[in-house]
């Protein structure tokens, strides 16, 4: 057993944070899980000790489509052009394509691409329903891996399996949340018991022997790095690179600007989080609003608050109360759609 350090702990966390319900009663009896967040100290990587991958099964239920924001596909824009210049147009494979939002839009652009999902629902021929694994007779010159990583357990190994899937070679584009962001901002409300494994750039560049690129996306809260897969390696921590984890996370979850008229927005894994700890300390939130349709009218995991549309969720709230942003990456785009009427609340911004 490697000898480890504890970061942080939480407890009974919904396991799924963007699976939606039907009934408030189901959604407060979701499934739950605790989170031990701890760093391995021979490899450096961090990672919740308490997380049983047995529980996960995804379906169709579990709603994490971003797509829907503007906002969100400039940054998809963005990832577009780091794939081009870094891996090129042919021979790509996305593995964990989801619904298949990035695919179509790479498609849409010329490129030649293939995805891998079992959970896949859609329709195009291009998207196999099963696992990138040695046999699927495929070769990429690239594959793509966007907020994958951090749902598997021994990423390591995981990646060491598309390696010899993929013939030993290629290049790989990552995309994860960045732990370092989630510690600047004191984000708590960004801790899951879905993402088993919290990533540093740090920990790519022990990764592997070759990175390409690397870097920051999405206002800082996402890191990507492109790099040689052949070049893969089992991380080794250096001296003193215990990360910094601060001792005031929590800070800001006890705040006193809350009061009976609030609304948060955003029904994805932050506003989770956030009504969930807040309840806890009970502040109670009634008004969840998200632009996502197929969020709204379903009800958050372990609160049971239902979700708003914009429309229905503004129409309960009076003009001037709070509105609690749950990701500042929206705030010009929700101040527009809300006439600016509103006392906006960036939660991560520190």
């Amino acid at each position: 057993m490697h000898s480890v350090r504890e970061l942080y702990r939480i407890e009974q966390l919904p396991i799924f944070q963007n699976r939606m319900y039907e009934t408030a009663k189901e959604a407060c009896e979701c499934p739950r899980g605790d989170v031990r967040l701890i760093q391995d100290l021979e490899t450096g990587l961090i990672y919740n000790a308490d997380f049983h991958p047995e529980l996960m099964a995804y379906d169709a239920r579990y709603q994490n489509e971003q797509a829907v924001s503007s906002q969100f596909r400039q940054h998809l824009d963005e990832v577009v052009k780091i794939v081009e210049r870094t891996m090129g147009r042919i021979g790509l494979v996305e593995i964990g394509c989801g619904k298949g939002y990035f695919l179509e839009v790479l498609s849409e652009k010329g490129f030649d691409i293939t995805g891998f999902d079992p959970t896949y629902e859609g329709t195009n021929a291009r998207v196999k329903r099963h696992y990138f694994e040695s046999g699927v007779g495929i070769t990429a010159q690239g594959l793509i891996l966007r907020h994958v990583l951090e749902h598997v357990q021994h990423p390591v190994q995981f990646l060491e399996q598309l390696r010899m899937a993929n013939a030993g070679s290629g290049l790989i584009y990552i995309e994860v949340p960045c732990f370092d962001w989630i510690c600047e901002h004191r984000a708590w409300f960004d801790v899951f018991y879905e993402h088993v494994n919290y990533f540093r750039q740090i920990d790519f560049e022990r990764m592997f022997d070759r990175v390409i690129e690397s870097g920051r996306l999405f206002g800082g809260q996402y890191l990507y790095v492109v790099a040689d897969l052949s070049s893969l390696k089992t991380p080794r921590i250096d001296n003193g690179d215990e990360t910094a984890f601060p001792d005031d996370f929590l800070r800001s979850i006890d705040d006193d600007q809350m009061h009976e008229a609030a609304a948060v927005w955003g029904g994805a894994s932050k506003g989770v989080i956030f009504t969930l700890l807040k309840s806890r300390l009970g502040k109670l939130i009634e008004i969840v609003i998200d632009i996502n349709p197929a969020k709204q009218g379903k009800y958050l995991p372990a609160t049971g608050i239902r979700v708003c549309s914009p429309a229905e969720g503004l129409a309960r709230l009076p003009a001037g109360a709070p509105i609690y942003v749950m990701n500042s990456n929206y705030l010009e785009e929700i101040k527009q759609m809300s006439n600016n009427a509103y006392r906006y609340v960036s939660v991560d911004h520190e």
